[in-house]
C-alpha cells in the first residue's frame, strides 16, 4: 500500500529528521507530544499533532496504547517508531499491525528474536557469526577477569557493568540486575569476557521482502561516555579488506538468520587484534545513521518507508561509497564534572552552514531543555573526501557555532576531533577514560580576558547605541577608531565569572570625552570597533572579533576560536549568606529514586558514602557524603521532584567519631 499520512511515535531530533523526507516525499505527518513536549520543535513541525497527557515517558512516550489511539485519531495509515522508547518492543509492533496501520520497521519475530541478547547470540551462533564465548558467573575464577556483565534487554548502557575482582561480581551481578529490572523491565544478565581497548564497530544494513539485502559499510561508534555513543563515523577507519568483508558478511548473515525487513544494525566489538565479535542487532535506525547516508547518498528513512510499503530496494547491490563522514553529538552536559545533564533556556543554537555540513536537531533557540528526556541537543555531520578533511570540517563548524544556554559539550567534541589520537584512528572505547582529565582541562592559548574586555566595551557602548537608535531608526554603524587617546579619565572597571569554572576576570576601560572607550591598563591592545553586538579588537598587532549576546547577567561571547560565558558580577562582593558546611545540594534538576537504606536523621555516615540517588535525562546520579559524620538533616525522599540548588540533606562532621556506616546499596550509572 501506498503510505499518504505517518504518526512519529518519537519525539525531538527523530521525528523532525522522519518528517523531513516525509514533506520531500508528500506524506502527511502526525506528532505526538507530552505536557512537557507541547511547545517543542517536533509539534511545530508537523501538520498535525496529538497530545499525550503527562510528562513522564511511562506516562507518554512508553505507551503504545496512546500511539495506537492517537494514529486513529489523526487518520495515520503508518506508524514510524524512531529509535529509543518503544522502537525495539515488539509487542507495540503487534499492536500497530493490528490495528491494520503499517508498521515502518522489521518484522515482529524479527525483534522478538533480537530482544535479549542472550537468544541473538545463541541464534548468531548456529548462523556464523563471531561470537565471544559467554561466562557462567556462577564458576567464574580470576581467570575469567575482566568480565562485562550486560543486560539481556538492555541498551544506552543501562545494566552494564566491568568486573576486574572476583570479589565484587556478586554485588555488581545483583546491581546491573536491578537496574536492568528498573530501565526494561527484565532483570536478566549475563557475562561475557571484557576487551579491553577495544572498538565498537558495526553495519548498516538494509533488506526488503524480495531476497535483497544490502551491507551498507561500516561505522566506528568507539568514542563513547558511559557506553553510549559520542562521535562516529562512517567508513570505520583502519580495518584491512579482509576484516571488513568478513564484518559486512557476519552483518547479511544475521539479517537473513532472522527474515529481516527494513533498516537495522548489526554492532560488533572488534579486538585490539582484529578479531570481531558479534555484540547485538538493533532492529531500528541507528542515531548515527547521517554518516552512512552521506558516505552512500542514500536517505535511509526513505527506504525504510519504500520497503515498508512492500517496493523492493533500488538494486540488487548498495550504490558505491563515497568520501568520509563523521557525526557529533552535541548534548547539554557538563563533561568535566561527570557527564552531568544541564537544563535551561537554549537562547541561541547557530551552527554553520556550508557544503559538507549537515544539522539535525529537535531544538531551536529560545527552546527550553528540560529534564524529562536525553540531553541530547543536536547531531552536527561534516562529509568531505578524505577522513583528515571530514574531520577537519566538524571540528571547524562545532568551533564556529553559536551555542548559548545550558552547558554542552561542545569543546569536548572539538578538542577530541582534534586530539592526536582521534587523528591517527588510535580510536577504542577507553579513550574518555584515558584522556578526559586532559579534554577538559583549561586551554593555555584561550585567552578570556581579552574576551571579557570585549563584553566590557560592548556594556560600555550600548547607552550611546541606544540613544542613537531612539534618534534616528535603522540599526548604527559600529563607532571605528583607529589610535590611542591620551585624555584623562578615570578607569571604569568590570568584573565577571567564567561559566561553569567559575573564574573570575576583571577588567578596566575609560571613556574620555569623547565617548569612545578605551582599553586600560591593557597594553598591546586597541580598539578598532564596538557595538553592543560586536567588537573589534587588535590585539598585539592581530585583529580579533567577537561577537556579543547578553541575556540578563549572562553574556555570551563568541570569537573565531572560541566562545566564552561570563556572569556580570557586581562590582563590590554581596556579603551575602552561605550554605552551612556539610550541605548536600542537587547537581540538577531531577527526581529522588532512591536513599541508602536506612538513611535517616542521627544515622552515622562515612565520607565519599552513596546516600541519595537523582535520576534526570534518562541517567542516574548518586550525591555523596561529603564528610565522615552524622547525617542532621534530610529533605529529600523518593519520588521528590527537586531543582538545581535544592537542599537535600546535611552531614555534620565528626573527625573524631567512629561511624558506623549505612549499608550502602551497589553503584548505577
Amino acid at each position: 500500500m501506498t503510505i499518504t499520512t505517518l504518526l512519529v511515535a518519537n519525539r525531538g531530533e527523530i521525528a523532525c529528521r522522519i518528517f523531513r523526507t516525509c514533506r520531500d516525499l508528500g506524506i502527511t505527518t502526525v506528532a505526538v507530544y507530552s505536557d512537557a513536549d507541547a511547545d517543542a520543535l517536533h509539534v511545530r513541525e508537523a501538520d498535525l499533532a496529538v497530545r499525550l497527557p503527562g510528562a513522564a515517558p511511562a506516562d507518554t512516550y512508553l505507551r503504545g496504547d496512546l500511539f495506537v489511539a492517537a494514529a486513529r485519531a489523526a487518520g495515520a495509515d503508518a506508524v514510524h517508531p524512531g529509535y529509543g522508547f518503544l522502537s525495539e518492543n515488539a509487542a507495540f509492533a503487534a499492536a500497530v499491525q493490528d490495528a491494520g496501520l503499517v508498521w515502518v520497521g522489521p518484522p515482529v519475530k524479527a525483534i522478538e528474536l533480537m530482544a535479549s541478547k542472550t537468544r541473538a547470540k545463541e541464534l548468531m551462533g548456529g548462523a556464523g557469526v563471531p561470537l565471544l564465548a559467554p561466562v557462567d558467573p556462577a564458576t567464574a575464577g580470576e581467570g575469567d577477569l575482566p568480565l562485562l556483565l550486560k543486560a539481556a534487554a538492555g541498551g544506552g548502557g543501562r545494566g552494564m557493568r566491568i568486573v576486574r575482582e572476583l570479589d565484587a561480581l556478586p554485588g555488581e551481578l545483583l546491581a546491573a540486575a536491578a537496574e536492568a529490572a528498573s530501565a526494561f523491565g527484565d532483570g536478566e544478565v549475563f557475562a561475557e569476557p571484557y576487551v579491553e581497548r577495544g572498538r565498537h564497530v558495526e553495519v548498516q544494513v538494509m533488506a526488503d521482502a524480495h531476497d535483497t539485502v544490502w551491507a551498507l559499510g561500516t561505522r566506528d561508534c568507539s568514542l563513547q561516555r558511559r557506553h553510549q555513543k559520542v562521535i562516529e563515523e562512517a567508513p570505520a577507519p583502519g580495518l584491512d579488506d579482509t576484516l571488513r568483508n568478513r564484518l559486512h558478511d557476519a552483518a547479511v548473515a544475521a539479517a537473513r538468520a532472522v527474515d529481516y525487513r527494513g533498516a537495522g544494525t548489526v554492532e560488533f566489538l572488534v579486538s585490539a587484534e582484529g578479531r570481531p565479535y558479534f555484540l547485538e542487532m538493533n532492529t531500528r535506525l541507528q542515531v548515527e545513521h547521517p554518516v552512512t547516508e552521506a558516505v552512500f547518498g542514500l536517505d535511509l528513512v526513505a527506504l525504510q518507508l519504500r520497503v515498508a510499503e512492500g517496493e523492493p530496494l533500488p538494486s540488487p547491490a548498495p550504490p558505491q561509497p563515497s568520501g568520509h563522514a563523521v557525526e557529533a553529538r552535541l548534548y547539554a552536559e557538563d563533561p568535566a564534572r561527570d557527564w552531568q545533564p544541564q537544563t535551561g533556556a537554549l537562547l541561541t543554537l547557530e551552527v554553520p552552514e556550508g557544503p559538507g555540513l549537515r544539522l539535525d536537531t529537535g531544538y531551536t533557540g529560545g527552546d527550553t531543555i528540560g529534564v524529562h528526556y536525553d540531553p541530547m541537543i543536536a547531531k552536527v555531520i561534516a562529509h568531505a573526501p578524505t577522513r583528515p578533511e571530514a574531520v577537519r570540517l566538524l571540528a571547524r563548524a562545532l568551533e564556529r557555532a553559536r551555542i548559548h544556554g545550558p552547558v554542552t559539550n561542545r569543546d569536548l567534541l572539538v578538542r577530541s576531533l582534534r586530539h592526536p589520537d582521534f587523528a591517527a584512528a588510535r580510536l577504542d572505547t577507553g579513550f574518555y577514560d584515558r584522556h578526559l582529565a586532559d579534554l577538559t582541562a583549561p586551554v593555555a592559548d584561550r585567552d578570556p580576558g581579552t574576551a571579557a574586555l570585549a563584553a566590557a566595551l560592548a556594556e560600555a557602548v550600548r547607552p550611546a547605541s541606544a540613544a542613537r537608535n531612539a534618534a534616528t531608526p535603522g540599526s548604527p554603524a559600529p563607532t571605528r577608531f583607529g589610535a590611542w587617546r591620551n585624555v584623562p579619565s578615570q578607569p571604569q572597571r568590570k568584573r565577571y565569572r567564567s561559566e561553569p569554572d567559575g573564574t573570575e576576570h576583571e577588567v578596566a576601560y575609560r571613556t574620555p570625552r569623547t565617548g569612545i572607550p578605551e582599553p586600560y591598563e591593557t597594553p598591546g591592545t586597541r580598539v578598532l570597533a564596538a557595538a553592543p553586538d560586536r567588537v573589534t579588537l587588535e590585539v598585539d598587532g592581530v585583529t580579533r572579533h567577537f561577537a556579543i549576546t547578553t541575556h540578563a547577567d549572562r553574556v555570551h561571547v563568541d570569537a573565531p576560536d572560541a566562545s566564552f560565558t561570563f556572569t556580570a558580577l557586581p562590582r563590590f562582593t554581596d556579603p551575602a549568606t552561605h550554605t552551612a558546611p556539610g550541605s548536600l545540594l542537587a547537581p540538577m534538576p531531577g527526581t529522588v529514586v532512591r536513599l541508602a537504606e536506612g538513611l535517616a536523621a542521627g544515622v552515622a555516615v562515612e565520607a565519599g558514602q552513596p546516600l541519595i540517588w537523582l535520576e534526570a535525562m534518562k541517567m542516574e546520579h548518586r550525591i555523596l557524603a561529603p564528610a565522615s559524620g552524622t547525617l542532621t538533616a534530610l529533605h529529600a525522599a523518593p519520588g521528590h521532584q527537586v531543582e538545581v540548588g535544592a537542599l537535600l540533606a546535611v552531614v555534620q562532621e565528626d573527625p573524631a567519631a567512629t561511624p558506623v556506616p549505612v549499608p550502602v546499596p551497589e553503584e548505577t550509572a
